[in-house]
């Protein structure tokens, strides 16, 4: 492994002009200009013409707070954090730039030892919270903005569910009591996140059942049923699938269930106003943890 290695993937451009920009981010323009004068984001910096150009580094900025205020996070809030996260260099970087790199090169199989040297390395919290989800975070980025193609992004994909999915059906066995059925709302179909969640908690010892994309109330109800689960681990990023979301989890017997959810359609306070269960927050390991305390306490009681 080479830890330090740049990815020879997609290269920097000399930047491109707020138009371009606006186009490609679905950014008013005035919008821009707006936050770059009111919050610093991106900074503010001008070609040898004069001319404003936007570099990769400004793009993703300015597509990371889109994101942070579409899920609700107040704009000065949402640009302290792009800000924070573009001073604060993962102590990672060097692997995630290696999968990059096998990414780009449409290598799985490289891929897919960088990330078992992670774990080997760094332990299975890190290889997927440090690692494994920052860098497809990072090819996401680079889809969105023309920097690679949707066969790269496919493939990272793929390569990142096949190793979760080998940690999670061919490690440990169990040992505690519970079974815990993990699950998308009824019109979610991003799963890597849920699956993440899967790997974090069958290494804590709990037999964890992943149900997948879009899951009907009714086939939730039907599998927990059947699995007699103790708990049921909700995640929604669609905020126009909060409401069915909210409903497969209403729909499962809570005096029986213990219910968590997650995921970018529950970020804001206002959005989880009435919805059963633990909100689990944005950091996985912090959520794996306040369900691990959840069970052996309601076990204990």
């Amino acid at each position: 492994m080479t830890a330090g290695h740049r990815p020879e993937g997609p290269s920097a451009a000399d930047g491109i002009s707020i138009r371009d920009a606006s186009e490609l981010l679905q950014i008013p323009a005035a919008t821009i200009r707006s936050w770059e004068r009111r919050y610093g984001v991106p900074p503010i910096g001008r070609s040898t013409g004069g001319h404003r150009r936007f570099s990769p580094a400004d793009l993703l900025a300015l597509r990371r707070l889109r994101d942070e205020i579409s899920r609700g996070r107040r704009a000065a809030d949402a640009a302290a954090l792009v800000k924070e996260a573009a001073a604060n260099r993962s102590p990672h970087q060097g692997l995630i730039d290696d999968f990059l790199q096998a990414a780009y090169r449409l290598d799985p199989r490289g891929a897919d030892a960088l990330l078992e040297h992670a774990r080997e390395r760094l332990g299975v919290d890190i290889a997927v919270c440090g690692v494994l989800l920052p860098a497809m975070r990072q090819i996401g980025q680079w889809w969105e903005s023309g920097r690679c193609d949707v066969a790269h992004e496919h493939l990272a994909t793929e390569a990142c569910r096949a190793w979760l999915n080998r940690l999670l059906y061919t490690g440990p066995a169990p040992w505690q009591p519970e079974t815990l059925l993990l699950t998308c709302g009824p019109r979610d179909f991003h799963t890597l996140g849920l699956e993440s969640m899967g790997v974090l908690l069958a290494h804590r010892g709990w037999g964890c059942r992943i149900l997948g994309a879009r899951t009907p109330a009714g086939s939730l109800v039907t599998a927990v049923q059947g699995t007699r689960a103790a708990a049921v681990i909700m995640v929604s990023h669609l905020a126009v699938g909060r409401r069915q979301a909210v409903a497969a989890l209403k729909a499962v017997p809570s005096s029986k269930v213990v219910l968590f959810y997650a995921g970018n359609a529950f970020i804001s306070p206002q959005s989880r106003v009435g919805v059963p269960g633990t909100y689990l927050g944005e950091d996985l390991v912090d959520a794996a943890q306040s369900i691990a305390d959840k069970l052996v306490a309601v076990r204990h009681a």
